[in-house]
C-alpha cells in the first residue's frame, strides 16, 4: 500500500521505517523542514532508529521524508502521529487539525486514515472525521475508513519495541476496523481489536494514567519515608518479593516525556468538561509528580548546608537531561525544573547526557559538558537524575565529594539517595 504517516517524532518514524521494512511505499511527511533534510541524509534523532538502521531502509526505496503535503496524494492510508501538548491545562490539538487539514486534500474514496496520538476519548470521531469530511466532500465510514491506535513506542526499550508490543486497533464501523487492523497486522506481531475509537482512546489513558497515579504513591512515601527515618528502597524490594498482587514501582526525581506529565490530564480535562466532575486521582498525582524535582532540590540543598556550603555559587552537576533511562528525550523532563531551580538561587550548572543532542528542551544558561573525573571533581554536589548506561557511575562515585542519587543506584559513604 502507499502508507503516509504524518509526524516523525518519537512515534512516526520508527512507525515509517518499520511499515517501508513490512513493503509499504511511504511517505514520511513532517512540517519541520530541518527534520527532513537530516531523515534525508540519513541522520536519524530518535532513539530507537539509528543512523544506520535509516539509512538502510532509505537506500531500499521505500521510504521517503518529506515535507512537501503533495508528497501524501494518492495514500491508501495515513496515519497522524503528531504531538497533543497541553497549554496552560487544556489540551492543544492544533497539529492533529492541521494533519486532518492537509490529508482531506489527498482523501480518496476507499483510502483509510487512523489516528495515533494520545487525545482525550472522542477526538477521532468528533474532532478528526468532520474535518477530512469538510475537506474532501467524502463521508466517514460510508466512503473513507477511519479509526484509533493508541502509540506505545517506550523509547529505549530492548525488549518490546514497535513490532513485538501488541497493538490495539479500532475504526468507526465494521469496515473500518478491518481496514486499520489490516495495516498494522502488517507491521505488528499481534493486534488487539475494541468495539469503537472511544474505547481504544480511553485505554491508552488509562495505561499512564494507571502508571502515572502509582508512581505518585511511591514517590509520596519516599518523601514521608526519609522524614521517619525509613529506607523507602528497602521496603519496596521487601513488598516486591510478594509473587501476587503487588506490582513494583519505583520513586524518582518527577516523571517526564510527552505520556505521565501529560496524558493523564486529557482524561481529567475531557472528565471536567463533559461531566462537570473532578478527576480526584489525575489531579493528586500531578501534584506530587510536578513536585518532586523540588523535593530533589530541597534535599540537594540541605546537604550542602550540613556541608557548610551555600547553593548559591555552588557547582552542581546534573548526571542526566532526558526524562528516562538510555533515552534522548527531554520533554518535559524533571532536569529542566531541577536546573532552573537551581540556576534561580545562584547555583553554576553543568549537566551531562550522552542522549540529548537537542537542546530545545535544554535551558542555555546550563554548561553541557563530559562526564569526566575532572568534572565530578570540581562539582560541589551531583545529581543522579537518569541512570543512562553510558554513565561510568564509579568513577561518579570515586571523585564526587556528594552525590544525590535520585535512581537507586549507587553506593558510598558520599551518597545519598532520594
Amino acid at each position: 500500500m502507499r502508507v503516509v504517516i504524518a509526524g516523525q517524532g518519537y512515534v512516526g518514524l520508527p512507525l515509517a521505517v518499520r511499515a517501508a521494512e513490512a513493503g509499504h511505499t511511504v511517505v514520511g511527511f513532517d512540517v519541520d523542514d530541518e527534520r527532513i533534510k537530516r531523515l534525508a541524509a540519513g541522520e536519524s534523532y530518535v532513539d530507537d532508529i539509528t543512523s544506520e538502521h535509516l539509512a538502510r531502509v532509505l537506500a531500499g526505496g521505500n521510504f521517503q521524508p518529506s515535507s512537501d503535503p503533495r508528497a501524501c496524494a494518492g495514500f491508501d492510508i495515513a496515519v497522524i502521529a503528531v504531538p497533543t501538548p497541553l497549554r496552560e491545562g487544556t489540551p492543544d490539538l492544533r497539529y492533529i487539525e492541521e494533519s486532518a487539514r492537509t490529508l482531506a486534500r489527498y482523501l480518496r474514496p476507499g483510502a483509510t486514515v487512523a489516528l495515533e496520538s494520545t487525545t482525550y476519548p472522542g477526538t477521532t470521531a468528533e474532532l478528526v472525521g468532520p474535518i477530512l469530511e469538510e475537506g474532501s466532500g467524502l463521508v466517514a465510514g460510508e466512503d473513507f475508513h477511519l479509526g484509533y491506535s493508541p502509540e506505545r513506542i517506550d523509547p529505549g526499550n530492548r525488549q518490546w519495541d514497535l513490532a513485538s508490543t501488541p497493538k490495539v486497533v479500532s475504526g468507526i464501523n465494521p469496515a473500518s476496523l478491518e481496514k486499520v487492523r489490516a495495516f498494522y497486522a502488517s507491521v505488528v506481531e499481534t493486534t488487539v481489536p475494541v468495539s469503537d475509537p472511544k474505547v481504544a482512546e480511553l485505554a491508552k489513558l488509562l495505561e499512564n494514567t494507571f502508571r502515572h497515579v502509582n508512581i505518585a504513591l511511591v514517590n509520596e512515601l519516599a518523601v514521608y519515608a526519609h522524614e521517619l527515618g525509613i529506607d523507602i528502597w528497602e521496603a519496596i524490594d521487601a513488598a516486591s518479593s510478594k509473587p501476587f498482587g503487588y506490582m513494583r514501582f519505583v520513586p524518582g526525581p518527577g516523571v517526564g516525556g510527552h505520556c505521565l506529565p501529560i496524558d493523564p490530564s486529557y482524561l481529567s480535562w475531557r472528565v471536567q468538561r463533559t461531566l462537570g466532575q473532578s478527576f480526584r486521582f489525575v489531579e493528586l498525582a500531578n501534584d506530587i509528580n510536578n513536585h518532586m524535582p523540588d523535593y530533589v532540590v530541597r534535599r540537594l540543598v540541605a546537604a550542602l548546608n550540613r556541608h557548610r556550603k551555600a547553593v548559591n555559587g555552588s557547582t552542581v552537576l546534573l548526571l542526566g537531561l532526558a526524562y528516562k533511562k538510555n533515552s534522548g528525550d527531554a520533554r518535559e523532563s524533571p532536569a529542566r525544573r531541577v536546573a532552573a531551580l537551581l540556576l534561580e538561587m545562584g547555583a553554576r550548572v553543568c549537566a551531562a547526557d550522552p542522549h540529548v543532542v537537542e537542546d530545545a528542551h535544554v535551558d542555555q544558561r546550563v554548561t553541557r559538558v563530559a562526564l569526566t573525573a575532572q568534572q565530578v571533581a570540581a562539582a560541589d554536589a551531583v545529581v543522579l537524575l537518569a541512570d543512562h548506561d553510558a554513565f561510568d557511575l564509579d568513577l561518579v562515585v570515586e571523585h564526587a565529594a556528594y552525590v544525590l542519587d535520585t535512581r537507586h543506584r549507587l553506593t558510598g559513604t558520599n551518597v545519598e539517595s532520594i
